[in-house]
């Protein structure tokens, strides 16, 4: 036996071998050390008393899927080795063999999976010699998967962190780059290197999606996407071990058609995780998920990830979502019958890969019947909003009412045939109706009222032979008998035949009651092989409707993320955004939807904000916790509510398309990479002034914090006048800092506009207003910050009395004179140059400019009189 184990072993080294033996799985050696651990079970040992122990444990089979799916979510993958022959007919050992591996990223049962999350295995490669790669994601329990080619090693790492695998599929020897170690993946080395073969991985990609050339996929010019393909295509072959019919088509994602969203941005505007890591309250997607199926809340997932860039579908989706918000009724009726509507991606999956059990199609049955009950509300309503001109119904929602199909074939075959509450495995019986089966329905008569055919016998040969007394009995040796006493013995008839004489009686056996015998005994085998036939006869019927499923499925979500988004629209009186081809950004009374979730909207103060040619670049100052960083989240967060088609928290907006938002937001050391607060600050922002066009928006929050106040003010500086020299006018920028001296750059740098959220002070404290208003800031407030933050009374008065003295040196402080030659130098020879073209009479030296410099006070000067000469300087040289 232990030779046959560890062979079997041998070919899966990298996963926990589930051995059958009899009602149990077992384990030995270091897999079962590491399974006694991780699901905490007692570990014991095979011969104790032989010098080479065996450590062992072992789980029930009826109750293995619970220990895996526990291993799995630890991050383990398991072998699951099964008895291939009937052990009472085996000739020696029983023969063994591996019939299925599980691991993170091929799992299809529920008991394993968020009903609401995609489940991701992805192939990420990378060609050095080319300088080009292939990153490939599929979400196996649903069949859907996609991916994308890129000439930037870097780029392929971003997308597989915001795509989140659960594993992740690399060439043999190839580590995970420092930057994303952090991956939360389960890393998994390709086990041959005909993974990433091209030839063979073509192959198989044309093979399972049933075409003749990698043309009709949009793969013929991406080489490493197609061995990122191929390489889930053999994975999934060797651990499931069937074919894979239930893949969908594969399309590369079109980084055209969606807004860019990368995972840093995803993670600074807690779209799907708090800063802290957690999922759920305090995050954009726990606000905007009122979504009812398993369905629309991963399309709603899918939409926040990858909002619309096109007018087009974020038109058609804003008709859709408002079609719901204005019929309350409606909405409200839809999502009673949503409720009743199970996951029909997943469990079609499961009927096609043969492993889906009875009660997976008693979901189904629940499923199909509550699709017409939808499809008429659906007609209804659109037929009676048809009526009034003045509205204009979203042609994908008259599209889908009009290619709806009930599939009430599959729902009345699954009515008929299946009972309501069947056992939990097809091997035992009892799932089929009397009367879908009429050779089944003997069978359940007799397994079921066998004791009622005998007694309807005893009866007949009590009337027929004039035998009130006769009895009927059973035991071991004779199986079922008449019994009669001794005084009636004369009269028993012919065919009785004697088995067994006793004092008082006599026992009989007949022609009728042997058959009879025989049906019983047989019948509750006759029937678990027949109901077991019966069940994959209606498995094979059901999943050839796969297609049929997949749209309803479709349908269904796309009904679910549209009526949840009115659900919350409604909820927290959002209004429908005007999203328009141009640049410009104006929100009124704009919130922040996730703040006001959490603190609730009577204690929320919105504010008014503008983009446009004018103010392309908003400067916002002001103390810590007044609420900058709220301010510009809410405006990404305006942008990507818009573009998914969503209402968005506000009185109005009307919003610019955006191709990408940028988010620099906070700060964080990244230690197990070796990267201080400053170095990941620097990479975020390389990364925007590297990527950013036109159409995106930028969100900074405290560029150059990180180094001292010299560097980052430097920093800082130089970074706003990149910002506003870039894509031939400048890029949408909200620019919030604690550096007052950049204030000064309004009126220099065009298109930059200071503003800075209101406080007051009253009698020594201080109070935030909340407002974003025009201008600068006056002060920091930062020792009222922290005397409001419960520091110690003596720190506040010993940092006042600091400041003060500070303040009085500060007309000679190096800060100062660093801003004055940082403009002088960076203006003043355009200038010069300026004066000599445009007088050519005038000697440079001569000029007035010059004259004027020769007598100034450099030190004398403030920074805001050095940068208002300046500019009087430059507006007197544009005249000239």
């Amino acid at each position: 036996m232990f030779e046959q184990y560890l062979q079997i072993k041998e070919d899966h080294p990298d996963s926990l071998l589930f051995y059958r033996m009899g009602d149990f799985y077992e384990l030995f050696f270091e897999d079962a050390e590491i399974a006694a651990r991780a699901l905490q079970i007692s570990l014991t040992c095979r011969n104790p008393n032989s010098d080479l122990k065996a450590p062992m444990c072992g789980v029930p089979h009826h109750a293995a899927q619970t220990y895996i799916s526990r291993l799995l979510e630890q991050g383990y993958k398991v072998a699951l080795c099964d008895q291939i022959e009937d052990p009472k007919q085996a000739k020696g050992l029983v023969k063994r063999a591996v019939t299925r591996v599980f691991s993170p990223g091929t799992v299809v049962e529920d008991s394993t999976l968020n009903a609401k999350t995609n489940n991701y295995l992805a192939a990420l490669i990378w060609d050095e010699s080319k300088s080009a790669g292939g990153l490939a994601w599929m979400d196996f329990s649903t069949g859907q998967w996609s991916g994308i080619h890129s000439k930037n090693e870097h780029d392929l790492w971003q997308w597989a962190l915001k795509v989140g695998p659960r594993e992740l599929i690399l060439q043999q020897g190839k580590p995970v780059p420092n930057q994303y170690a952090d991956i939360e993946a389960r890393i998994t080395p390709a086990p041959s290197a005909g993974y990433f073969n091209l030839k063979t991985a073509s192959d198989n990609l044309l093979e399972s999606q049933n075409v003749a050339d990698l043309e009709s996929l949009d793969l013929e010019d991406k080489p490493q996407l197609t061995q990122a393909c191929g390489a889930l295509i053999a994975y999934l072959r060797q651990t499931q071990m069937q074919e894979l019919k239930h893949l969908g088509e594969f399309r590369p994602l079109s980084l055209t058609k969606y807004m860019i969203l990368d995972e840093v941005t995803e993670r600074n505007l807690e779209l799907f995780r708090r800063l802290d890591g957690k999922k759920g309250k305090g995050t954009l997607l726990a606000v905007l998920d009122k979504t009812i199926t398993p369905m629309g809340g991963r399309l709603l997932s899918t939409r926040l990830k990858q909002p619309w860039r096109d007018l087009s579908p974020i038109d058609q989706n804003q008709k859709a979502v408002t079609f719901f918000y204005e019929n309350d009724s409606l909405r409200g009726t839809i999502r009673e019958l949503l409720d009743t509507v199970y996951d029909l991606e997943r469990l079609s999956t499961r009927v096609v890969l043969g492993r889906a059990n009875p009660k997976d199609f008693i979901s189904l049955r629940y499923s199909l019947k509550t699709l017409p009950p939808i499809h008429e509300l659906l007609k209804n309503a659109i037929s009676s909003t048809t009526q009034d001109e003045s509205v204009i119904v979203a042609p994908v929602l008259k599209s889908i009412a009009k290619k709806w199909d009930s599939m009430t074939d599959v729902a009345d075959l699954l009515e008929k045939a299946m009972v309501d509450s069947p056992p939990p495995v097809i091997t035992e019986g009892g799932l089929f109706k009397l009367g879908y089966n009429a050779e089944l329905d003997e069978f359940i008569e007799l397994t079921e009222h066998g004791e009622a055919k005998l007694a309807e016998l005893l009866q007949h040969e009590k009337e027929s032979c004039n035998l009130p007394k006769l009895k009927i009995g059973y035991n071991k040796v004779f199986g079922y008998y008449f019994e009669i006493s001794n005084a009636f013995k004369g009269q028993v008839p012919d065919y009785f035949e004697r088995r067994q004489t006793l004092v008082n009686c006599e026992r009989y056996i007949s022609p009728q009651l042997k058959e009879l015998e025989e049906k019983l005994i047989s019948a509750s085998d006759q029937r678990k092989k027949l109901e077991y036939n019966l069940f994959q006869i209606i498995r094979e019927e059901i999943a050839g409707n796969r297609s049929r499923f997949m749209f309803m499925a479709d349908a269904v979500a796309a009904l679910d993320f549209w009526q949840g988004l009115a659900e919350v629209a409604r909820v927290n009186r959002w209004v429908c955004p005007e999203v328009h081809a141009g640049m410009e950004v104006v929100i009124e009374e704009g919130r922040h939807p996730v703040v006001e979730d959490v603190q609730g909207s009577a204690n929320y103060i919105p504010n008014n904000l503008t983009i446009d040619e004018k103010r392309r670049i908003l400067l916002i100052t002001g103390p810590n916790m007044a609420g900058k960083s709220t301010v510009l989240r809410q405006v990404a967060l305006m942008g990507i509510l818009a573009q998914m088609g969503s209402y968005i928290p506000a009185s109005s907006g009307r919003i610019g398309l955006m191709d990408r938002v940028f988010s620099r937001v906070g700060a964080s050391d990244n230690l197990a990479q070796g990267q201080s607060t400053f170095m990941v600050e620097m990479m975020e922002t390389a990364r925007i002034l590297r990527q950013a066009s036109k159409r995106s928006l930028v969100i900074l929050d405290e560029i150059g914090r990180g180094t001292s106040t010299f560097d980052g003010l430097a920093l800082a500086w130089a970074v706003v006048e990149e910002l506003s020299r870039r894509a031939r006018g400048g890029i949408r920028t909200l620019f919030a800092t604690h550096y007052h001296e950049l204030t000064s750059l309004e009126g220099v740098i065009d298109g930059l506009r200071n503003f800075n959220i209101a406080v007051r002070e009253w009698k020594g404290d201080i109070l935030f207003l909340r407002r974003l208003v025009p201008g600068p800031a006056d002060k920091s407030y930062g020792i009222e910050v922290a005397k409001l933050a419960g520091v110690p009374k003596v720190v506040v008065v010993r940092a006042r009395e600091i400041l003060a003295n500070l303040e009085e040196k500060s007309q000679d402080s190096n800060l100062h004179t660093m801003a004055r030659a940082a403009t002088v130098q960076s203006i003043l020879p355009g200038m010069i140059s300026s004066g000599t073209k445009e007088n050519n009479d005038t000697p440079p030296e001569d000029h007035e400019i010059v004259k004027e410099l020769r007598d100034l006070d450099v030190n004398g000067l403030s920074p805001i009189e050095a940068i208002t000469l300046l500019n009087q300087w430059k507006k007197s040289l544009g005249d000239n």
